[in-house]
């Protein structure tokens, strides 16, 4: 099946002259054989598209060949149209990777890559991100902070918000204030750190192994600039990912200092991810995010 004429019009300008493309399962292949990922979303996606695109941009100058390499995004015009509804809808087109479960040796290899190489490279700009991305379907409003506090408060601000929206939550949402107010300033104002490049989400199903080379990949990112060990909290939330990946990531960058509250840093970045987890799926993780408030707010104070 002919691929849409909007990924036509990329092959043109990108792949080369005389290279077309046919829908093939999942994915695109070209005629010059080589396969590519593409999708095409609603209007509503069209800021959802972008924050990939960016953050998978932003990934290769970091570390090139951990993440599929983006082709193009953009919006659909009236010249690469197939139907009027069609105009203004965003579309996607990257690498494709035949993707596998990230074994115990590639597990190894991610962690120094994360610690040596995404987590090596600086922000100019400070803590943040240009434009929104979007953890799950949530999205991240982003911008530029001065501090790492700051920002993550502003993260941890816009869940608070969400939940109050969605009603039912009111209990709950002030515990979140009250952590907001208490222990995000006494477990990150200490911190001397510098805004490093975060995948955002990394948890064991946006991790694997191209199957073609057996090395790691990692995908679907809603990245940032902030501290390294937020990166670190949702992989052993719902586990998959070997304990090699940690213990071979800390060789290379050591817990930061204090290191006496690394697992407290821990629990607060795992909070955030419950609390995006309750946005998202409902109550069922309103428990998990409780605990976790309880112990910080027990330890902290």
């Amino acid at each position: 099946m002919r691929a849409h004429s909007v990924f036509q019009a990329v092959a043109q300008r990108l792949l080369g002259p005389g290279v077309s493309l046919t829908q093939d399962s999942t994915s695109l292949r070209a005629s010059n054989g080589q396969r590519y990922y593409a999708k095409i979303g609603s209007l509503d996606d069209r800021d959802q598209f972008i924050g990939e695109a960016e953050s998978l941009k932003a990934m290769e100058l970091a570390a090139p060949g951990l993440s599929p390499k983006l082709i193009d995004c953009g919006f659909i015009d009236a010249g690469t149209r197939e139907r009027d509804s069609d105009v203004g809808r965003p579309y996607f087109l990257s690498e494709y990777k035949d993707i596998g479960t990230l074994t115990t040796a590639a597990a190894k290899t991610l962690g120094k890559r994360l610690a040596t190489e995404l987590h090596a490279y600086k922000s100019p700009n400070g803590f943040g991100f240009h434009v929104p991305t979007y953890c799950g379907r949530t999205r991240q409003e982003n911008g530029w902070f001065q501090s790492w506090p700051e920002c993550f408060d502003a993260l941890m601000a816009g869940l608070e918000e969400k939940l109050r929206a969605q009603g039912g939550y009111e209990s709950l949402c002030n515990q979140v204030k009250e952590v907001r107010e208490r222990v995000i300033p006494a477990l990150l104002e200490p911190l001397v750190i510098q805004p490093v490049l975060l995948h955002g989400d990394l948890w064991s199903g946006n991790t694997g192994i191209d199957r073609s080379t057996g090395k790691p990949i990692i995908y679907d990112p809603s990245s940032y600039f902030g501290h390294n060990e937020a990166d670190l909290a949702i992989g052993r939330m719902f586990g998959g990912i070997p304990e090699s990946f940690y213990t071979t990531y800390h060789q290379y960058l050591p817990k930061s200092e204090p290191q006496e509250q690394y697992g407290l840093r821990q629990d607060l970045y795992q909070l955030y991810h419950y609390l995006n987890h309750t946005v998202l799926f409902g109550g069922g993780y309103a428990g998990s995010a409780r605990q976790k408030m309880d112990r910080l707010l027990k330890e902290v104070s």
